[in-house]
């Protein structure tokens, strides 16, 4: 699983960090930039991402970031002289504590306090102004982010969109697993160690599909990835994992052995018919068809309400402790919210379906290949008049030499 779904974008991302690094490298050379691309070559492996997105956010935080703190450091520079170590002291916390705010308020003002010292302290290393290092940084700054938005998008480009349908898949194979082994919980007693690290690998997935989805708003907005929005997506997830969670909490001990042999049948089918759900739902996702039908688990559901209705009206609960009662009726309503979480997971892969992977990628590709042959067309007529007009010189050079010959 984990090979199939993360060892190629990792080793792609391998490749592509090493392109990068060297490439900024060579052209810091080419370029001649001051210090030999000491924060070109940095810049360049900071900014890269594993996808597309990733770069996109990372280098326009970055930049942000760098032209805040080597402006901001220049002007207080410029403003208190700082002859001595101290009063290089006094304007290195002039200039931090700002901008050490401004980064706690933003992640696009990150690097900007590390702008700002290296800005101040490397100047006086030096012997040049402020001003004229922070134009230095900039300029490297902007060679290293052009280099790792250039391979990003150049070499095996991965985007984040497709990054995150595998987080997704992830993610609802992890809950596939789960939710089954939660439900369990009522018949049989469960290691509570084991149900926090499984309720643990649900909150990883979904959080790292949250993460990849982010990544891919840059790529929507210069249309490099298809139009569905991860988004909606992520809060499914994000739904989905809470709902587990409920249930775990109600089924984290067994019932009284009168209810439990109930319940338990019914809420066996809900668990198998919910985990094949999730897994349809994974593979309908990768292959962008439309979600898989949701009868099976509202028959199952419905069959569990009924039983839980046969047994308020029967009396078996009426000897039970509050807390028992309370973890039934919790289980039913976390049962309830599974399925609203359901309906919204199928509308999910209905919008994902609409939009075929790489839409956008084959739209680009029809597109270039129009451009291609209507310059081919252009070269073409273009060569035909060359020829015309060759062919026309030579003749009247020949009529001009026989002309001379005959004179």
């Amino acid at each position: 699983m984990s090979l199939r779904y993360e060892a190629p974008p990792r080793l792609r991302f391998c490749l592509r960090a090493t392109v990068n690094a060297l490439l900024a490298f060579a052209l810091a050379h080419v370029l001649d930039v001051p210090l030999h691309g000491v924060w070109a070559v940095p810049t360049a492996v900071m900014v890269i991402q594993m996808s597309i997105g990733g770069s996109l956010k990372a280098a326009t935080n970055y930049f942000i970031g760098t032209i805040g703190g080597a402006a901001y450091a220049s002007a207080v520079a410029a403003l208190i002289p700082h002859p001595t170590v101290l009063a290089l002291a006094g304007v290195l916390a002039l200039a931090i504590a700002p901008l050490a705010y401004a980064a706690a308020a933003s992640p696009s003002f990150r690097v900007a306090p590390v702008t700002a010292v290296l800005v101040l302290m490397i100047s006086t290393q030096l012997g040049e102004t402020p001003t004229e290092l922070a134009f230095h940084r900039l300029f490297e700054v902007a060679v290293g982010g052009v280099v790792a938005i250039a391979v990003s998008l150049l070499v095996l480009p991965a985007r984040a969109h497709a990054l995150g349908m595998y987080a997704a898949v992830r993610a609802l194979e992890h809950m596939a697993q789960v939710l089954p082994a939660v439900i369990a919980g009522v018949r049989s007693k469960r290691d509570p160690r084991e149900n926090v690290r499984l309720q643990d690998d649900v909150g990883e997935a979904v959080h790292a599909f949250a993460e990849v989805a982010d990544e891919a708003e840059p790529e929507r907005l210069v249309h490099l990835a298809p139009e569905p929005d991860p988004a909606g997506l992520a809060r499914t997830l994000l739904r989905l994992r809470h709902d587990l969670v409920m249930i775990g909490r109600a089924a984290s001990a067994p019932l009284p052995d009168p209810v439990a042999a109930r319940l338990a049948p019914a809420l066996a089918q809900i668990g198998a018919t919910a985990r094949d759900y999730l897994l349809a739902s994974a593979s309908a996702l990768t292959s962008r068809h439309a979600s898989p039908p949701l009868e099976p688990v509202e028959t199952a559901l419905t069959a569990y309400m009924s039983n839980v209705a046969s047994l308020r009206t029967e009396g078996p609960t009426d000897g039970l402790a509050v807390g028992e009662r309370e973890r039934i009726f919790a289980l039913g309503f976390a049962l309830e919210q599974l399925q609203q979480s359901f309906s919204e997971l199928a509308a999910c892969l209905q919008e994902w379906a609409r939009h075929p992977d790489d839409a956008t990628l084959s739209r680009w590709q029809s597109g270039l290949k129009h451009v291609a042959l209507h310059l081919a067309s252009v070269l073409e007529c273009f060569e035909r008049h060359l020829r015309r007009q060759g062919a026309g010189a030579v003749q009247s050079a020949l009529e001009r030499v026989r002309s001379v010959g005959a004179g």
